[in-house]
């Protein structure tokens, strides 16, 4: 769908701590009630070298340790969502990366209290969630296809 502003697409991963507590169902209704268009969807334990790359900002921080042990602790949902100002609008979803300063109604509002806990990731600009979305799916394994109820949510 080149050209159109409601392909704009968004990399969100559900962390450890969100798998082990049953909440990928949870967040996946939301993005769905919605709008968003779900065209990818997996579930795999992250190696550190993936992590590495993803988190490449961060590697040089004191706590990168305990979040590449954390992120190798269990399995991880990886998502791509499709819509109208997906990657915004999916971080405004998620809520604060510290979850004391989400507003209840956010994700990490109604889910978590602590920031080594936050429960997932959303990407931050529309040029990372296309690095982060060819990093964490292969050639063949992100969808295209018309959503029968874009009608009713786009004019």
């Amino acid at each position: 769908m080149p050209g159109n502003n409601n392909a704009e697409r968004t990399y969100i991963m559900i962390k450890p701590d969100g798998v082990q507590r049953g909440l990928v169902g949870d967040i996946i209704s939301r993005f769905e009630k919605r709008g968003y268009k779900l065209i990818a969807l997996k579930m795999r334990s992250a190696d550190e070298e993936l992590l590495r790359r993803h988190y490449c900002d961060l590697t040089e921080k004191k706590f990168f340790p305990s979040l590449l042990a954390f992120m190798t602790s269990g399995p991880v949902c990886s998502m791509v969502w499709e819509g109208l100002d997906a990657v915004k609008q999916g971080r405004q979803m998620l809520g604060e990366t510290n979850p004391l300063n989400s507003k209840p109604g956010s994700i990490r509002g109604d889910y978590c209290i602590d920031m080594g806990k936050n429960i997932c990731h959303g990407s931050d600009s529309v040029e990372n969630a296309e690095k982060e979305i060819a990093m964490w799916f292969g050639e063949g394994e992100v969808q295209s296809y018309v959503q029968s109820n874009s009608v009713h949510i786009y004019e």
